[in-house]
């Protein structure tokens, strides 16, 4: 029998705004049978605060997978803002500082944080405009500041971008830190592993990479969004999944979430995949982890 009754994966948005339509929310439950989407509670999508409301109130033992990065580099400098005296000692502190920093930001938007004179040397914030702090000395490239888990995403075939990176279709800082935001929101209603230990039973956050559950559908390539309910059923099939409904264009936040849904389901029980051989205590505490990377 599995620890858990649910698998809800949330394809998540950092973009400005009351509802956004690039967050999408899906489940596959223990017992088999399709993943299915959550629809919002308005037709103009979901609301941030909608989706913090809902992880208050999850049904029976629910695994969470969210697609963000849960902290910021600090195994590569011992800091989270190397030369700034705020900067925070674990991921919990860290955010609580963003939260600090964002209160007048409505829908838990993030601009107040990236905009504060010393947090900002820190992020690249458009094409040639980087903060001062934004690589490290003597950096070997421009792509910014990794984690420990992100390289080890990249070890299995996947690209993430540095958490430090606002630019970009590919950027994944703002939705990051909007996540941070609502994390901090959460509290201790429910663990976040690994910054929190993993629980015996009850619900568990943890962060995702979609693109990580794509590969384990079999989609292979530079490209892991499907847009096509056809290919996201290959996939789906890949992972033991029976398919969902319909033919045609499926949107890709939408597929994002179905697909890791499935495939939340489908890997959760692997016992490596809850102790990977880089995670340390130190780590788990500052940087946690991505679910799934090893």
């Amino acid at each position: 029998m599995s620890r858990f009754s649910h698998f809800l994966a949330v394809d998540w948005s950092g973009a400005k705004g009351a509802r956004q339509k690039g967050i999408a929310l899906a489940v596959a439950l223990a017992e088999g049978g399709p993943p299915v989407l959550v629809a919002p509670p308005h037709p103009a999508g979901w609301s941030r605060e909608e989706v913090l409301a809902l992880l208050c109130d999850l049904p029976g033992a629910t695994l969470v997978g969210l697609d963000l990065g849960i902290a910021l580099p600090f195994a590569d400098a011992g800091a989270f803002f190397p030369g700034w005296d705020a900067s925070p000692g674990d991921a919990r502190a860290l955010w609580a500082l963003i939260d600090l920093l964002c209160a007048d930001d409505p829908h838990l938007e993030a601009g107040g944080f990236v905009g504060h004179p010393q947090a900002a040397r820190y992020f690249r914030h458009g094409k040639g405009e980087e903060g001062d702090r934004f690589l490290l000395p003597g950096a070997a490239t421009r792509e910014g500041r990794f984690r420990v888990a992100e390289a080890a995403q990249r070890a299995q075939g996947v690209r993430p971008v540095s958490n430090f990176n606002l630019v970009g279709a590919a950027q994944v800082g703002k939705s990051s830190l909007t996540g941070m935001r609502m994390l901090h929101r959460l509290g201790q209603r429910v663990p976040v592993w690994p910054v929190d230990p993993l629980p015996e039973s009850g619900h568990v956050v943890t962060e995702i990479y979609t693109a990580m559950a794509a590969r384990g559908g079999g989609v292979t390539g530079a490209a892991t969004k499907l847009r096509s309910r056809e290919a996201l059923n290959d996939a789906l099939d890949a992972l033991g999944s029976p398919p969902v409904p319909g033919s045609g264009a499926i949107d890709d936040h939408a597929s994002d979430a179905l697909l890791t849904a499935a495939w939340l389901r489908r890997v959760h029980a692997d016992s490596d995949l809850w102790h990977p051989p880089s995670l340390t205590p130190a780590i788990a505490r500052t940087e946690g982890w991505t679910f799934g990377a090893l």
